[in-house]
């Protein structure tokens, strides 16, 4: 709903400063009817996919909004619809979770598309071989993928400077008191466990020791050796982890392998088990207590309530092309 409306208010906003109809926007679903989203809100829509197919004339762009494991309910005809409208010109994109269904059509190309960082584990889960972007938003070669419903904001106002100059696109970001504009290159925002700030504003031997955690979630390392490549004695590393953190590196560590089991949880239909080895426990029962721990829930128990969730939500149909 937040990428939804990320994506529609810049441009409505835009047509009513022009006075000019300068935007459209289209809401699509894969069948007819209403679709509720992930907070319980309903958003009627106006065409089926396959409707949309007949207007090609009339659509620049097909952007796909979804949860990462929302599936469509034909899959063999949506996903050959999705292919068929960018066969024809159709600029595609994924919002957040959006980029899944995307992938699934084999519809991205040679796109590396931007992943939301709370999907990523579920993202290699189940594309392992495929490179994502930390940017937070990726253009290109008649693709568009977006993190979150912040950088779609972003992107909006980058459409609209393009179409409508500068000026207009400063007047709408003002409209709305947007803070700032990030650049298209930038990064994502990650937030650090239990400090109330971003991976960025970590100081630099402390932030590429996160990197190297992150790049060994499977295989962890010894904290001896991840001191040794930052260049610090493992006692001033842990000093400045944990001035900067407020944690140890180990502890640290282990969260930030408990978080990226936490997507599978959640987002995938992996075994507690096969969760438990893709973030470096050679069996569950560490894992379920670490898990526990952490976060107050056994996996299967998050797992049971997240559906109540969806339930609740009446998310329906599954995968929102919109």
């Amino acid at each position: 709903m937040a990428c939804l409306t990320s994506a529609i208010e810049p441009l409505r906003a835009a047509n009513e400063i022009t006075g000019r109809t300068d935007f459209n926007w289209t809401i699509l679903g894969e069948i007819g009817g209403p679709v509720r989203s992930s907070a319980s809100v309903g958003f009627d829509t106006d065409l089926t996919l396959t409707q949309a197919i007949d207007r090609l004339g009339d659509l620049d762009a097909l952007i796909c909004l979804s949860p990462p494991n929302s599936h469509f309910q034909d899959p063999r005809r949506s996903e050959a619809a999705l292919r068929l409208l960018a066969r024809h010109g159709v600029t595609l994109g994924g919002f957040s979770g959006g980029v899944f269904p995307l992938m699934r059509a084999g519809a991205l190309g040679r796109h590396r598309p931007s992943v939301h960082w709370c999907y990523e584990a579920a993202w290699a889960a189940e594309f392992p071989e495929i490179e994502t972007s930390h940017a937070a938003i990726e253009r290109g070669a008649g693709r568009i993928t977006v993190s979150g419903a912040g950088a779609v904001f972003d992107l909006m106002l980058r459409v609209i400077e393009e179409r409508g100059g500068r000026a207009l696109m400063t007047e709408v970001a003002c409209w709305f008191q947007h803070p700032f504009i990030r650049d298209e290159n930038a990064l994502q925002a990650t937030p650090v466990a239990q400090a109330g700030g971003t991976e960025a504003m970590l100081p630099p031997p402390v932030r590429e020791a996160v990197r190297l955690f992150a790049a060994h979630i499977e295989d962890p390392l010894p904290i001896s050796k991840v001191s040794a490549l930052v260049g610090l004695t493992e006692r001033t590393l842990e000093r400045a982890f944990k001035a900067a953190t407020g944690e140890t590196p180990l502890r640290y560590y282990r969260r930030m392998r408990l978080e990226r089991g936490r997507q599978r949880v959640l987002y995938s239909t992996d075994t507690v088990t096969e969760i438990a080895r893709s973030v470096g426990y050679s069996s569950s029962t560490d894992f379920v207590r670490y898990y526990v721990e952490v976060f107050g829930f056994h996996p299967a128990e998050e797992r049971r309530r997240l559906a109540g969730l969806r339930g609740l939500a009446g998310a329906v149909p599954p995968a929102v092309p919109g």
